[in-house]
């Protein structure tokens, strides 16, 4: 019997996603990453962790990052757009000048905002290609990963406040959704064609997926394009009570990236449900909250199993989100939880031993 099957050899690289680091200067955080136990990590596109235009425009600004990293011994495997990625379908407010550089948010007029947001997006796979580029001999000493070039992000939906479906929403108005995702991410992804990049969105409450049928939806919109597929996160499923292991196995061919975020739920004094009551996280009334990786509700090793199930070989990149704990306590454990439950797939048949013309 012949469980599985794998290109892979050794245990997946863990990483860590920098997007809740952003405060904490690249230059200081590195070595707190490698002392935390880290192989690499995934830097995010805000804060001074990785800024696109500068990779664009200024001489040895990539070469720069990467110097970073090898003095820590960490590698890269992707970055993350996902701030941007949320303003280019977005019904844009005021909220959003927050997560926004300057340049996108220009004077806040929101068609405008939008289509700014998809240029910086568009410029994200090329300044993506061109740090990758930069990287590869020293990567060439790292563990292979998947071997794609990766932008993870948000996309942002113009239908999400029509979740609940009052007033009396039709198929026709919610597809007009998935036809604006379309026409704006249509031309970001021929971008990330050109650049040879894949765009991999973090299926999530407020996208344009966030369970298993809007993500199919999402797909079937830019008519299956090679260069979109999914940062898989269980978290954001688990406690919508969405099959997360029924993801992976679904969506297969299109997961390009995998985040270790945990999640519980089922908890709360039952005055807050799954739309989260207008409460802030780490209210003791709420029904769920993300946890450190490890001390939440989702069933990792059923994670691990189905991503080596369908020969994912890429980084587990932890996301870690966990309001009660202190960050730096926090990551250390997950790093040392994610590695110990990680683990090198079979290379043959577990019973082949019983065959004599292997004995």
């Amino acid at each position: 019997m012949v469980c599985s099957q794998s290109i892979q050899l050794m245990a997946r690289p863990v990483t860590l996603f920098t997007g809740q680091w952003a405060d904490i200067p690249l230059a200081e955080l590195l070595p707190r990453v490698k002392q935390m136990g880290y192989d690499g990590v995934e830097l995010a596109c805000w804060g001074d962790h990785f800024d696109v235009q500068a990779a664009l425009n200024e001489p040895g600004y990539v070469e720069g990052r990467w110097e970073l990293l090898k003095q820590h011994d960490l590698a890269c495997y992707a970055i993350s757009a996902h701030l941007v990625g949320q303003a280019v379908c977005d019904l844009i407010d005021e909220r959003h000048q927050c997560i926004l550089p300057p340049h996108v948010w220009g004077d806040g007029e929101a068609e405008g905002v939008r289509q700014r947001a998809a240029a910086e997006l568009a410029d994200t796979a090329r300044a993506c290609r061109k740090f990758l580029d930069a990287g590869k001999s020293y990567m060439s000493g790292k563990p292979a990963g998947s071997g794609k070039a990766v932008v993870n992000g948000f996309t942002g939906s113009s239908i999400w406040g029509a979740l609940y479906a009052f007033p009396p929403t039709n198929q026709a108005y919610l597809q007009k959704g998935y036809d604006d995702f379309a026409k704006r991410f249509g031309p970001i992804l021929d971008v990330f064609e050109k650049e040879d990049v894949y765009f991999a969105l973090e299926v999530h409450p407020t996208e344009i997926a966030f369970d298993i049928v809007s993500a199919q939806r999402a797909l079937d919109a830019v008519k299956n394009h090679k260069r979109f597929g999914f940062n898989y996160d269980p978290s954001h499923l688990g406690y919508q009570g969405v099959d997360y292991v029924k993801f992976i196995r679904n969506f297969s061919a299109q997961i390009h990236h995998a985040h270790m975020k945990d999640v519980w739920w089922g908890h709360g004094d039952g005055s807050v449900g799954v739309f989260g009551g207008h409460t802030d996280f780490c209210d003791a009334r709420r029904f769920w909250d993300f946890r450190s990786v490890g001390r939440g509700d989702i069933r990792f090793e059923d994670v691990i199993v189905a991503l080596n199930d369908i020969g994912y070989t890429g980084p587990l990149s932890v996301e870690w989100e966990d309001g009660r704990m202190d960050r730096f306590h926090g990551a250390t454990e997950s790093c040392a939880y994610v590695r110990k439950l990680d683990f090198p797939v079979n290379q043959v048949a577990f019973d082949a031993a019983f065959d004599k013309s292997n004995q």
